[in-house]
């Protein structure tokens, strides 16, 4: 089997392709039996709704829209050098570090807490070497393997976001209405929140932010840790994804729709993009190899300016990996979607695109 093959089958496994790109990008399964798929026949994806009937949704919809990526938190090991990477390749800036966390603006629309210290725990180890295991086999019978089993040193534990209207007795009272146990979350006069979980037991942190009330000072934080390379011309402009696996994906899909407006967008009959408002989309997707709870396998963000060839090589000169990814079998030079993925110190897979607020959706 050749690397080619081996390594849109890898793509396909890991998420990275949906059955339809995959076939396309095999000629519309001229190269390969429908056997070495070993899965249903790829099912033509659904625009603007669902493949089928729709989900009912849990409770009844609060009309709130989601404004505002407040903060994204993620627990590594050495969060210094996760905060510098990221400062460093993404120019994102950093408004505090306190010795365990720090806390960096995501260009001007976003942000993140970065806590150090994390170590997976031996019940987390053996259900990601369970789910790779599964993997693995499944590679196994299409003659080929991936690659050795690492555990991850990076989890995204918790998503804040900003939704208006904002009124803090209101929006707890709508939450208790609908039976999902708000917990507050308040600092000072400027940051209100409340925390709930979602059908998997997710952290999701609903907060008074906007673009008014969030990151209005220059931030003038700085870090320990040295920057582990030269810092790039890059800014981060747009969420273009998060890759965000569950048990179910429909029924999380309902969720959000209901309580923070989401907008089911692309259904491929085990995942579906969905858009969050003006502030970017995220893939909502059953869990690989039937898994349970909530991991968020990766993050893509658009960034201007972006030139391929010249991303590539800023990548590939500052010794990180440039896998690229079309979303489909386009070549990267013509493809109107244009993304690379590459790894942080933690080994989470960052893509990074040419996505934005006016060609959204072209994955």
């Amino acid at each position: 089997m050749n690397d080619g093959f081996s390594a849109l089958l890898e793509a396909f496994h890991c998420g990275r392709l949906s059955r339809r790109q995959l076939l396309r990008a095999l000629g519309a399964c001229a190269l390969v039996p429908a056997s070495a798929l070993a899965a249903p026949a790829p099912r033509s994806p659904k625009r603007g709704g669902w493949i089928g009937t729709p989900p009912t949704l849990p409770f009844e919809p609060t009309g709130w829209k989601t404004v505002l990526l407040d903060h994204l938190s993620c627990r590594v090991q050495d969060h210094e050098k996760e905060a510098a990477f990221y400062n460093a390749l993404m120019n994102w800036t950093v408004r505090q570090d306190n010795g365990s966390e720090a806390v960096l603006d995501v260009g001007d629309w976003g942000g993140i807490i970065i806590r150090g210290g994390y170590r997976p725990s031996a019940s987390e180890v053996a259900a990601e070497r369970a789910q790779y295991e599964r993997r693995a086999a499944r590679a196994r019978t299409r003659g080929f393997q991936i690659g050795p089993f690492v555990p991850r040193n990076a989890v995204f534990d918790r998503v804040c976001w900003g939704i208006e209207p904002w009124d803090a007795r209101m929006v707890e009272a709508a939450l208790k209405a609908r039976g999902l146990s708000p917990v507050p979350d308040n600092r000072g006069d400027e940051f209100e929140s409340f925390h709930i979980k979602d059908p998997d037991g997710f952290d999701v942190q609903i907060s008074n932010g906007n673009s008014r009330n969030r990151r209005a000072t220059p931030a003038r934080g700085r870090l320990n840790q040295a920057a582990p390379f030269e810092h790039t011309d890059w800014k981060t402009i747009w969420l273009d994804h998060m890759s965000y696996q569950c048990s179910d994906y429909r029924t999380t899909v309902a969720f959000y729709q209901a309580l923070l407006g989401w907008q089911p967008e692309l259904d491929y009959g085990d995942s579906n993009q969905v858009r969050i408002g003006n502030v970017g989309d995220t893939i909502i997707r059953n869990h690989f190899g039937g898994a349970h709870g909530v991991l968020i396998d990766h993050i893509s963000f658009g960034i201007e300016p972006f030139n391929a060839d010249e991303v590539k090589t800023a990548l590939t000169a500052r010794g990180l990996p440039a896998s690229a990814d079309t979303g489909g079998p386009e070549p990267i030079e013509t493809a109107p979607y244009k993304s690379y993925h590459t790894m942080t110190p933690s080994g989470f897979d960052l893509q990074i695109s040419n996505a934005n607020s006016v060609n959204r959706g072209e994955s």
